[in-house]
């Protein structure tokens, strides 16, 4: 009750940026009872909803029930759902007194002053001239999993879905994108992008099994492009990226560009 009273005490005073401390879990706990009318008037009076991993709960619903919002004449691109970083785990750490990673800071406040209009990084050998628009969306893929089949997955089509996760084996990776390929959601997208899977423990059982095993099988099943290389997940370096904004992907040789 005083995570849902925050969450609503925020939407209602409408601040500049609503910055989240941490991920962690509980935000699928409160999706029911969210007031999504009003944040997405929070949204159109021109709060930027910023952070990742747990939070992909709250940015999803919301597209899912139509609280992201158009940005309004005269806002610029700072209003909305952003995933990006967040205050204790990007810029509060003991390790980084200055506040953590430069690219990080200057992406995240170029996002919610309305400056940021693309992000760019190298990907694998194999898309150049891939030029796909669409909206972007996605986020942690475990919270993305969970919410398949509730009321609160966006059923977006024709989208560029954007995916990174913690602690999860290969095959563990590969099972979540396996229930997304068999439930129809990669098959309507224009592009996946991946970005970093990190902290998982590799095992003497793998034999040989990696992330790039689970990649290429996917690869296999599926004709949407599967890009890798976004910096963005549970990394020091991250992009902002406008969740539910339309966005185009372009690739020459190996440059990805998402603009918007």
């Amino acid at each position: 009750a005083t995570r849902l009273n925050a969450l609503h005490r925020v939407a209602e005073a409408a601040p500049d940026v609503a910055l989240a401390t941490r991920g962690g879990y509980g935000l699928t706990r409160l999706l029911d009872q969210l007031d999504w009318p009003l944040l997405a008037r929070s949204v159109e009076r021109g709060t930027a909803w910023v952070g990742y991993s747990d939070v992909t709960a709250l940015q999803l619903a919301a597209l899912a029930h139509g609280a992201t919002g158009p940005a309004q004449p005269g806002e610029g691109v700072s209003a909305g759902f952003w995933a990006g970083p967040m205050a204790c785990d990007d810029f509060g750490r003991a390790d980084s007194p200055e506040g953590g990673d430069d690219v990080t800071q200057e992406c995240f406040v170029e996002a919610v002053t309305g400056k940021l209009e693309a992000v760019g990084f190298r990907t694998e050998q194999g898309f150049d001239g891939v030029e796909v628009a669409g909206r972007l969306w996605g986020g942690n893929l475990a919270v993305l999993q969970a919410l398949l089949g509730t009321p609160h997955f966006p059923k977006v089509r024709n989208g560029i879905l954007f995916l990174e996760d913690v602690n999860e084996h290969p095959y563990r990776v590969e099972r979540a994108l396996l229930q997304l390929h068999q439930a129809g959601v990669l098959s309507q997208q224009k592009a996946i992008v991946l970005g970093a899977f990190t902290e998982y423990r590799k095992s003497p059982l793998d034999r040989g099994y990696t992330l790039k095993t689970a990649i290429a099988h996917l690869r296999s099943l599926t004709t949407t492009p599967i890009l890798t290389g976004l910096p963005f997940g549970h990394v020091p370096t991250k992009v902002c990226l406008p969740v539910g904004r339309k966005v185009t992907l372009s690739v020459q040789a190996r440059d990805a560009f998402m603009l918007w």
